[in-house]
């Protein structure tokens, strides 16, 4: 019986299974990303993660170890000169698991796995954080903005106010000047036009 046993064989005997995730942890700390099944890819997660902790701390005995795992030389180089610099920050969960659908042989669930700190579009599409304010500040600031529009409203209305007499008065002069000159006109305009009648009559 397997109770209490949660490990996924994957259909592989234990020798078959250790050198198939110790392959796919090495192809993953070299190109960053790895596309397989959701079932392996989640078994390489709890394969993987551990070494990467483990590689924060740069001393002999830690290469030794994640040799014992990876059994290649470049990537434990990879792993240690570059990937513990992009991860040392963050306390874990290193990796992340895109599903991208089913497979067309057997309809087998696919994803992308891959290292969090690696993916540039996403670390770009990430949204800063908003900073945390007060609720009673908030309100303090939105009246202070509402009583600065009231008063700049008003002083507006008063400008307009003290500008409309003006505007009235430099009317008023426009117009009897347009009259007194309408009356000069009309006489001219009258005597012109009996000098031409008497012309006429002479003719």
């Amino acid at each position: 019986m397997r109770h209490g046993k949660k490990i996924n064989h994957l259909g592989r005997t234990a020798s078959h299974r250790k050198a198939m995730l110790s392959n796919m942890a090495t192809s993953l700390i070299q190109n960053k990303r790895i596309v397989t099944t959701v079932a392996k890819a989640k078994a390489l997660r709890k394969y993987v993660e551990p070494i990467i902790t483990k590689s924060k701390t740069d001393t002999t005995h830690s290469r030794r170890v994640v040799f014992s795992y990876l059994q290649d030389k470049e990537s434990v180089n990879i792993l240690f000169n570059e990937v513990s610099e992009k991860v040392a920050d963050r306390e874990g969960g290193y990796t992340r698991i895109l599903k991208t659908g089913n497979r067309l042989g057997d309809n087998a669930s696919m994803c992308v796995i891959e290292l969090v700190d690696f993916n540039e579009s996403l670390l770009k599409e990430a949204k800063p954080k908003r900073s945390r304010t007060r609720r009673g500040r908030k309100g303090i600031s939105d009246q202070g903005d509402i009583a600065a529009a009231a008063a700049t409203a008003a002083a507006a209305a008063a400008v307009a106010a003290d500008k409309a007499p003006e505007a009235e008065t430099a009317s008023e002069p426009e117009a009897s000047e347009a009259a007194v000159v309408s009356e000069a006109v009309e006489p001219r305009t009258e005597a012109e036009s009996s000098d031409q009648a008497n012309a006429d009559e002479e003719e």
